[in-house]
């Protein structure tokens, strides 16, 4: 019932068109051998589909991870895909990976290398502390977990309140004269969906499954949020 990602930035605006044509067709072929197994470890972007003003896609790869079996350890071939989407928003450019942060920071840098050959035309999104805020107030009473860093107070690393009456708290104030909010569990008024958000554009909606909604509810609620 968890999918999560995370929301990208590139350095400048590139057309869709161009984007798919130096996307289009991208497929790598890696032999992997070890011992009696051998492998074709096959990196590629399929199903690349324009849609207005996003252009979606999934980045597949393979990797091999080890199996124990029968007293040996053997290697096992797996498949990654990764659901990704590039949109416009007037005069700036987003990037959606659907996937883990670990893996989705992976892919990024590699969408970078195929488009611009070298990694950094795609950076990672920002959100202000104040606009996190803003996220959390559209919908107080449903905020459920904040996590606050850069706290100013010796040996107070971060700071946490969990429950729905936390708004209720003179807490809340108090944590965000200290530190900066770093983490948002809310539930979205519009959507219902229960949806965490880090100031890094890592974002988890809990109740949620499909990619596409997932898509859906970044484009609406947290492209605007981003520096």
């Amino acid at each position: 019932m968890v999918t999560a990602g995370k929301v990208f930035k590139l350095t400048e605006p590139t057309p869709l068109s161009d984007l798919a044509s130096r996307l289009s067709g991208y497929k790598r072929e890696e032999p992997y051998e070890e011992g009696d197994y051998k492998f074709t470890l096959i990196t590629e972007i399929v199903r690349l589909m324009p849609r207005g003003n996003t252009l979606t896609g999934v980045y597949s790869y393979d990797y091999v991870t080890q199996a124990f079996h029968r007293g040996k350890t053997i290697p096992l071939p797996r498949t990654v895909e990764a659901l990704f989407s590039f949109a416009q928003r007037e005069d700036r450019a987003f990037l959606t990976v659907v996937e883990k942060k670990k893996i989705a920071n992976s892919i990024a840098n590699k969408l970078s290398e195929t488009i611009y050959e070298r990694v950094g035309h795609i950076l990672e999104a920002r959100i202000p502390p104040e606009s996190l805020r803003d996220f959390h107030m559209k919908n107080p009473e449903d905020t459920k977990i904040t996590f606050f860093d850069n706290v100013d107070i010796p040996n107070i690393n971060k700071l946490s309140l969990y429950g729905p009456d936390l708004v209720g708290t003179t807490l809340f104030e108090d944590y965000g004269k200290h530190g900066d909010l770093w983490y948002v569990v809310a539930r979205s008024k519009e959507y219902g969906y229960v949806v965490g958000v880090t100031r890094d554009a890592s974002v988890t909606i809990f109740n949620v499954t499909d990619k596409d909604k997932y898509l859906e509810y970044v484009a609406k609620e947290i492209y605007p949020l981003v520096i």
